[in-house]
């Protein structure tokens, strides 16, 4: 039995061997992507008979709340193949196929609160030889290129795979809510395969489904960032019936601690044109400190000393200018009082938390974060999860889930390699909050040197700059380790005060995984691009097809320049284009470039 993507060049063909057993391969033009490999649970008949094939199409389009583009288009094959087991069990296996990938789950509609045990998921990807994977094994951690061999560990999802016939694809999970998370892991039995690692059995009542294991399939690393809406595809509607209080944005972080600290940074978000502050750990006291109780402000002295945080005269002030609050809590004390904060934080008039040190993977705790997520929504919170957590598509069911870290951004300082392998690996699930910082390079002797933490900016600042347009975030953090004293009104920061971060279209221009990037998005009538390369110079082309066809646009070019008289060593040029001009860019080793386009009247 075959499905085939709306199309035609992507082909998935399901089996039923003499013994039972299912299985399924993948090709795309006719070339082989997914070599035959098992479908399957462990614990459940090991020898099937296939019942009946119920084949169906979708072609609709959807309105998202926020995203990278105003429209999200959703076409697919499906087939629902209903198989028998040797003991009368029941088992369903929906197939997806898109023209970006296939996506599969596992169904069972029985009766209604019986219990299903599933101890391992038998899926696997038996990848033609020669295949690379970018694989690292934990959500914030570095990227390596390796063959399908000796891996240290499983692989952090999405993995991204390079194919020896020039194709790409990457593995992913979607609708991981009510489960655990699973890793990729090589099958010890067999060469050139990737099986599915669940974190533990899970234990559900009928009818449920599982979450979706995806193949993304593309002819460039470009299309896979492109096309990574797939995943919120696979997940339900909005849930949340009125929608206009959640409000996407620029944030900084506030790390005084203190009044007048808090109200000397909203008067510079107010100047550049953000629209959060964000009070970080330790203004409920020491976040590991199980005693400590959020609902009350006692800030951690080893923060501030003085204590003098008084946030509601803080949140009075920020309201007057136009600007939100945003609240870091530690799992430990929403695990504990989530129910009490939720009410009370509304109640202050706070916009958001940001969930810290969340714990991830496990059946309980996956569904105890997603279950606070909507609890949030509940009292008009918005939120931010941080450290592990990686997403797969709930944000669109849940939209006050703004973004998530489950990645390795400047509060680990990444060189610029790391940060041209992201766009292609850990943004194919979604948002992701990096943090971005501007002003810690060690050229400009920044305080941050002088600090317990030590490490500075790897990248030039207009590296800094196009990540604000390459790295989708709609809680977008600016300024990560700098305070408002480290700015010097800089003339390039007109950019940062302009870019919006949630878009009316993307484009994925350009780029190679691990080598450079060029993002182009739009927000109404203005185009923004961000190029960013890897640790090496280069020049690239960056052809402007995205532009509308028939207008003459302003494009305000921000570079690095050595030569200029800023300290941040950035310059500004113009230029007048069309949809027709290829503009010439020189990166620096560690650099990049960003571009506003306006069009001119």
């Amino acid at each position: 039995m075959q499905l085939e993507a709306p199309d035609g060049k992507t082909r998935f063909r399901l089996f039923v061997d003499e013994g039972g057993k299912i299985g399924y391969d993948i090709f795309y033009r006719q070339q082989e992507v997914i070599e035959h490999s098992p479908l399957g649970l462990e614990g459940w008949s090991d020898r099937w008979h296939l019942m009946t094939v119920q084949q169906s199409e979708k072609n609709a389009s959807w309105k998202p709340v926020y995203g990278e583009r105003n429209v999200v288009h959703d076409h697919y094959h499906a087939g629902m193949f209903t198989f028998e087991g040797n003991e009368k069990q029941q088992l369903q296996i929906e197939v997806r196929v898109y023209n970006e990938g296939v996506a599969f789950r596992y169904c069972f509609p029985g009766v209604a609160g019986s219990k299903v045990r599933i101890q391992k998921d038998l899926s696997a990807f038996t990848l033609p030889a020669g295949t690379m994977a970018w694989f690292t094994n934990h959500a914030q951690g570095s990227y390596r290129l390796l063959p399908l061999e000796k891996w240290p560990s499983g692989a952090e999802r999405p993995l991204t795979l390079q194919l020896k016939n020039g194709l790409y694809a990457a593995l992913a999970e979607a609708a991981v809510v009510d489960y655990c998370r699973t890793y990729f892991a090589l099958d010890s039995t067999k060469t050139n395969t990737i099986g599915c690692a669940m974190y533990e059995p899970v234990e559900l009542s009928e009818p449920f489904s599982t979450p979706w294991r995806v193949i993304m399939i593309a002819e460039k690393p470009t299309q896979l960032l492109q096309h990574n809406d797939l995943l919120l595809n696979l997940n339900l509607p909005c849930a949340i019936k009125n929608t206009a209080w959640i409000k996407p944005g620029k944030v900084m972080r506030e790390m005084t601690l203190s009044t007048d600290g808090a109200k000397k940074e909203i008067d510079f978000a107010v100047k550049r044109h953000l629209q959060y502050i964000h009070f970080d750990a330790g203004w409920y006291g020491y976040e590991f400190d199980t005693a400590a109780d959020a609902s009350h402000v006692q800030v951690d002295p080893r923060r501030n000393p003085k204590n003098d945080l008084n946030l509601p005269a803080v949140i009075s002030y920020a309201k007057q200018h136009g600007i939100g609050v945003f609240l870091y809590v530690n799992q430990i004390a929403l695990a504990k009082q989530l129910d009490i904060l939720l009410p009370l934080y509304e109640k202050w008039g706070v916009a958001g938390i940001k969930f810290g040190f969340v714990s991830v993977g496990s059946y309980k705790w996956t569904a105890w974060l997603h279950e606070a997520v909507k609890k949030c929504a509940r009292y008009h919170l918005m939120v931010d999860i941080h450290d592990e957590y990686r997403p797969t598509g709930f944000s669109r069911t849940y939209p006050n889930l703004l973004t998530q870290e489950g990645i390795r951004g400047n509060e680990e300082m990444p060189d610029a390699t790391h940060n041209t392998v992201l766009p292609f690996t850990r943004f194919l699930c979604g948002a992701a909050d990096y943090t971005i910082c501007y002003y810690h390079r060690p050229e400009l002797k920044s305080r941050l040197a002088e600090t317990q933490n030590a490490r500075v900016l790897k990248t030039t600042s207009m590296h800094q700059m196009a990540l604000s347009v390459v790295y989708y975030s709609p809680l977008q953090f600016l300024y990560w380790y700098d305070k408002p004293e480290d700015s010097q009104d800089e003339p390039e920061l007109k950019f940062f005060d302009a870019v919006p971060t949630v878009w009316d279209d993307t484009r994925v221009v350009d780029g190679a995984i691990g080598e450079y990037i060029t993002v182009a998005r739009r927000s109404g009538t203005d185009w923004y691009v961000g190029a960013i390369t890897n640790n090496d110079a280069r020049d690239i082309k960056i052809n402007c097809s995205f532009l509308s066809a028939g207008k003459r646009y302003k494009a305000e070019i921000y570079y690095d320049d050595p030569s200029s008289p800023v300290r941040t060593k950035v310059s500004i040029k113009q230029a007048e284009v069309d949809a027709s001009s290829i503009l010439d860019a020189h990166l620096l080793a560690s650099g990049g470039e960003a571009i506003r386009f306006t069009p001119l009247k």
